[in-house]
Order: structure tokens, then sequence, then C-alpha cells
């Protein structure tokens, strides 16, 4: 659990810009790879996370595992942290409750090596972010990234069968977060941070931020994601944090909408897990503030059971150079990926801003005659004409297409 400090922390430390253009993005002609080319990021670790296509891990941050029931009837697989722990009697409630984790590398999860239960190893959270000083006298520097490496490598050697997380800041999507300290404006920081990491994560809530630099820009997310992908590389894995209480804003949170345009700019943008961070800090502290939040857990629910559902799609490699996206609203930009998977081409597309407009698809690819568009749960199809179709995308909105192609 975040101390009140953190939470204060983590509020300033969300959001940056993200200028979305046109996105051009699905399949080289003929259009490949086909789903199964590509081996799971997770494949090369004996108790990592599951390497099945139908696994995509959404995680809850930092609860109490006796709740780990609510949280599996939500759509959550994955617990990220556990408070002093990981203890025996922890492990045993998640293991009952049929709950992955990913903790401490203390003693009583090194003894636990071969528990399936137990699938990654986590730094200390945030060592990006100004640290503070003993007895409450303010705050130092960040952990220097030399540090994690080394920390890394330790926990490594103690248990290579797992991988090794680490979740930053906000400092790696707004360089202007002032939570870094002496480290603000200092983005070259990160590249040499995620060295320190096999699955590296990192979190802005820019729906109840504070900042008005940042407060409201859900594409900050985004922009995370992108900018995280990038300095991780290809041999490490990205996941990243979502809001969905209103953490310490006296009266803003996010809506459902907001937080589904979120995971949805989050899956879009590059990253392979979805974190959600449900601790709330006003108008009182409650640490599992989602579960006690009807319409905020149905809308979430909701979007865990389509990611489940679309998880082999979303595990298939992303394509790119056939679908080009054309928003008649320059102002209005809208990205999207795009996957080719068991005779289906998806396209998942996403409102950047709150804007609405009306989105031309373009396809460069042999469709059938007569081919229709399916919009995937909302009981809509839409003609293709001449390789192109058009949709309307309201504030934030999220579509889902799948074509067939055989």
């Amino acid at each position: 659990m975040k101390t009140i400090a953190h939470a204060a922390r983590t509020m300033g430390r969300h959001a940056a810009g993200l200028t979305c253009l046109l996105l051009l993005l699905s399949a080289v002609s003929p259009l490949a790879p086909v789903a199964g080319e590509t081996p799971s990021p997770y494949a090369r670790w004996k108790h990592g996370p599951p390497a099945d296509p139908h696994f995509f891990p959404i995680a809850v941050w930092l609860q109490n595992p006796a709740r780990a029931e609510a949280y599996r009837r939500a759509g959550i697989n994955v617990y990220v942290g556990l408070w002093r722990g990981p203890t025996e009697q922890q492990l045993a409630a998640l293991r009952q409750a049929g709950m992955k984790v990913i903790c401490d590398q203390n003693e009583v999860g090194l003894r636990h090596r071969d528990d399936p239960t137990i699938i990654g190893w986590m730094h200390g959270d945030e060592p990006d972010n100004a640290q503070p000083l003993p007895d409450g006298k303010g705050y130092g520097p960040p952990i220097p990234p030399s540090k994690i490496v080394e920390d890394y490598r330790r926990m490594r050697a103690a248990d290579p069968t797992r991988p090794v997380m680490l979740n930053l800041g906000q400092g790696v999507a707004w360089d202007g977060w002032h939570g870094r300290g002496v480290r603000t404006n200092h983005p070259e920081d990160y590249p040499e941070y995620v060295k320190g990491g096999d699955i590296v994560s990192f979190d802005i809530y820019p729906a109840c931020h504070r900042n008005p630099e940042v407060a409201g820009k859900l594409w900050y997310v985004a922009r995370g994601v992108e900018r995280l992908v990038r300095w991780a590389g290809p041999e490490r894995v990205v996941w990243n944090c979502i809001e969905c209480t209103r953490i310490n804003h006296p009266a803003r949170k996010a809506t459902p909408a907001e937080v589904r345009a979120e995971v949805w700019m989050s899956l879009i943008h590059g990253s392979r897990g979805i974190i959600y961070f449900v601790h709330e800090w006003q108008p009182r502290f409650n640490e599992a503030a989602l579960l006690d939040d009807p319409p905020m857990l149905a809308g979430v629910t909701r979007l865990n059971r389509q990611i489940h559902d679309l998880a082999p799609v979303l595990n298939s490699p992303a394509l790119t150079g056939v679908v080009q996206l054309k928003p008649a609203d320059p102002e209005a930009p809208v990205a999207a990926t795009v996957r080719r998977f068991g005779g289906g081409l998806y396209i998942f597309a996403v409102a950047m801003r709150p804007r609405t407009t009306r989105v031309a698809f373009s396809i460069e690819a042999d469709l059938p005659a007569n081919a229709e568009v399916e919009v995937l749960d909302e009981n809509r199809r839409l003609p293709v004409r001449g390789g192109r179709f058009e949709d309307g995308f309201g504030p934030w909105a999220v579509h889902l297409y799948r074509l067939p192609l055989d």
C-alpha cells in the first residue's frame, strides 16, 4: 500500500502531450505474419507469466489477498505487489483464489521458487522519483539507474526462472514532472533505468491529475507507453498502470469510458499488460475503492472480459502498412493497431482527443466481394466499398473491427 506522501506525488506525476496525426498501421502484402509466428515474450522464463496465447495479464496494484476472489470475478488475473510480503498466508490466499502474483524477492518468496503462484519479482516502486529522506526531512535524488541494474542482476542471479518487474513514475510520459527532484527534465535517464527490468511499467493518471499541463489529457498514457516501448526495445515487455478511482483528487475521477479509452490507448501503442491502480485517499482512504464503485467495477469487468476474449489476437504480431486512417477533423486524431488472426483482419481504434469526427479507413488488402466490417460488441456492421469504410468517433471513443479475409 502506498503512503499518503507517495499518493500526493503520484497525483502530480502523470501526464504528457501526444500529437497523434494519422496513424498508418496494418499488414504487409500479402497479409502476414500469421498468428502463432511470434512466440510469447514470456516463453523464456520457466516460472514466468503463462505463455498461453489466451493469457493476457490484467493486474491490480498492491491489494489484500483476501480480496483476490472479488478481483478474479472482475477479470483480474495478477496481483502486483504485496504489503510487507510475500508472507506464507498471502501466498496461500492467492493460490486458493487461482491468482498469480509479482512480488518482492524476500526470504519467503525464495522458499517458493517452485510455486507457480509467483510469476515475477519486483523492484521497489518508482525509483526514478525523488526519494524520501530519513525522519521525514524532505526528499533526496532518485535512485540511480546503476543501482537498479545492480539489484536486477542480484535478483536474476537468485532466480533466473522468473522475470523482474520495474515500475517507473510519470516522468516516463511527462518530462516536467517535478517529483523527480534534481532529475526533472532528464528523460535520458530512462533508457538506463529499463536495463534493470524484464517487464517495465509506468504510471500516470491524467483524468484525476491536478497539474493543468496533464489534467484531462488522456493521451499522456499513450505517450508514456510509446516512449517506454522505444526505450525498452524488443527484449523487454512493457506494461502500464491505469487509474480507476479519484486517488487523491477531491472531486475528479476517471469515468468508465475514460478508463476504457486509456486501456485501449495503452494496448494500441504497445502495452502487453494492464495494472489497475485502485487506491483512493479522498474523501477517505479506501485501499480497494474500485470494489466499492458499482458503475466503475461493472465497466472495468466488461472491459477485462473483452480483453480476455481478444487475448489471442492481442498476443499476435502487430502488422504495419495496410490500413490508413484519415479523420475528417485533423484536430481529432485516431490511433489504431492491426492484427491478422483466425481468418480475420482486426483493427482496434481509439479517439485520442475529446472531440467528434468521422474516420475513413483505407485497406490495402484483397477482401472478399461485398465484405462487411463487424464492429465488435456493438451489434453493427459497416459496408466496405473499394477497400474503404467509414465510421464515427465521439470523445475518447473506442471501436474494434473485424474484417473477413477468407
